[in-house]
């Protein structure tokens, strides 16, 4: 196993609207035995649809102004937790997800504006030394054995 990817890009509909966000190079990746699909906002308890939510500093809030900064962190920590037992140390994650955006996320006003940052599962897995990867970056990965750079 060498990713952890967004489980959306494996085509399971977990978004916050109850869709799926299919990646194919994700899928095949899985079906190679090289991925493994995790969604934080379920491991940390939240339903599929639910309201939208943006990273406003550290917090997590919806557009209902609810705060689920909590079951985010919780999420991500599961996340974490699940890349170590099953020894990976890479991520492909949904790009500008409040969860699993890489260096670009919604700024917090649910205006579509965005900012530079990292959701909170990818914050947490960048900071434990895992390389993240978004979606859009999958043209780097060469195989489920070999990447370019």
């Amino acid at each position: 196993m060498k990713y952890i990817v967004s489980a959306c890009l494996a085509g399971l509909s977990c978004r916050y609207d109850g869709k799926a966000n299919p990646c194919q190079r994700v899928i095949d990746l899985i079906k190679e035995g090289q991925a493994l699909p995790f969604c934080p906002e379920i491991f940390g308890g939240l339903s599929t649809p639910r309201p939208a939510a943006e990273r406003k500093g550290s917090k997590v809030v919806t557009c209902k102004g609810q705060d689920v900064t909590t079951e985010f962190y919780k999420g991500a920590l599961e996340g974490l937790k699940l890349a170590w037992i099953a020894g990976v140390r890479e991520a492909i994650l949904a790009a500008r997800s409040p969860s699993c955006g890489s260096n670009q996320i919604y700024d917090g006003t649910f205006n579509k504006k965005l900012i530079t940052g990292d959701g909170v599962f990818a914050q947490m897995l960048r900071e434990d030394g895992f390389r993240v990867f978004i979606e859009e970056e999958t043209h780097l990965i060469t195989s489920g054995k070999e990447r370019l750079g």
